[in-house]
């Protein structure tokens, strides 16, 4: 039988980032962004099925056999993986991110001083937003982190997987897994406000009911942090809203101009050393914004980010120029990024 555990030993001996099994492919690592093959052969189909199926307990087992699709975390040598199995031309595929052991800082990630202050907070909702792949939930766990060692609070995860692992510092910390602690972000959150929580993170706001429930967390006195997959600050609010129809998307819109802290869209890119770095755009819900927001003014929102410097927003087109500047990019990278019609 294929030794699926082999590759996971040598993605964590050789610092890779992701891990891609895919049959009748070459076994692949990404290193500092980059693809690269692990072996010449190309890997059996029913082998690597089998050498998958072989690390599953039987509840994931038999979810993955429903429904094609599964998402589950996984230790090798001490490292946790974020694994995602799915199909593709009907053969299985396998694409696992290392999550490192150690919860990076704000000052290893270059946080602005705006995520800090969302830290702070004691209620409202604080997204961040971005494509897969791009450090959302490296980000989430530093600013949860930074709760757990400055006050004390109790803080409730719910997480499809569970991906950095706490331990309490100043704060009391639950971690909560869907499929293993609870059926789903919605089951969770509708019992979590009988638990005590001050902060709530929820790992992705996905359905209505979960989003709902989400504001409604955060309208009653709790700090509630998730993520979404979108572009920009702009889009997120959009995505939230069209979830909902008719006259609901008026009272969520309220909802969301009331409680609403800010939204982190963020992108990594490739350094000069070939490393990443994050690039941040930053809305911050001012009164102003809160007025877009409940007007459903959210072509405006692009427009009120760029005069918002005073108040601590930021562009992804300036950050990019800032990480320019600082010369972490190229500027090849940075045109490609903001858009060649302008000049960075």
């Amino acid at each position: 039988m294929l030794s699926v555990k082999n590759y996971f030993k040598d993605a964590v001996k050789q610092k890779a980032s992701d891990l891609h099994l895919i049959a009748g492919e070459k076994p692949t690592l990404r290193i500092d962004g980059e693809l690269k093959d692990m072996d010449d052969k190309l890997l059996s189909a029913k082998e690597l099925e089998e050498g998958i199926l072989s690390v599953l307990n039987s509840e994931q087992k038999k979810k993955y056999q429903e429904d094609l699709e599964l998402d589950f975390g996984y230790e090798q040598d001490g490292v946790r993986f974020r694994v995602n199995l799915h199909q593709q031309e009907g053969k299985i595929g396998l694409a696992a991110r290392l999550i490192p052991d150690e919860i990076p800082s704000p000052q290893d990630l270059r946080f602005e001083p705006k995520l800090l202050e969302f830290t702070q907070l004691l209620d409202g909702l604080v997204l961040v937003v971005g494509p897969t792949g791009h450090g959302k939930s490296t980000t989430l766990a530093s600013m949860i982190e930074e709760i757990n060692k400055s006050r004390k609070a109790h803080i409730i995860t719910v997480e499809d997987p569970i991906e950095f692992v706490f331990k309490d510092k100043k704060s009391l910390i639950e971690q909560r897994e869907v499929g293993t602690d609870t059926k789903s972000f919605a089951a969770a959150l509708k019992h979590v406000l009988r638990q005590d929580p001050n902060v709530i993170l929820v790992g992705e706001m996905r359905d209505p009911e979960t989003i709902a429930t989400v504001l409604t967390a955060a309208e009653t006195g709790h700090l509630v942090f998730s993520t979404l997959h979108t572009s920009s600050a702009a889009e997120a609010v959009e995505r939230i809203v069209d979830v909902f129809e008719g006259a609901k998307q008026k009272q969520v819109l309220i909802q969301l101009g009331a409680v609403l802290r800010g939204i982190i869209s963020q992108q990594l890119l490739p350094t000069v050393d070939k490393k990443l770095v994050a690039a941040r755009e930053i809305l911050v819900n001012t009164p102003a914004t809160a007025n877009l927001i409940k007007e459903n003014n959210i072509a405006q929102i692009s427009s009120a980010m760029q005069t918002g410097a005073k108040d601590g927003m930021v562009t992804m087109e300036n950050s990019i120029k800032q990480l320019l500047k600082d010369g972490l990019i190229d500027k090849d990278t940075a045109e490609r990024r903001v858009g060649r019609q302008r000049r960075v």
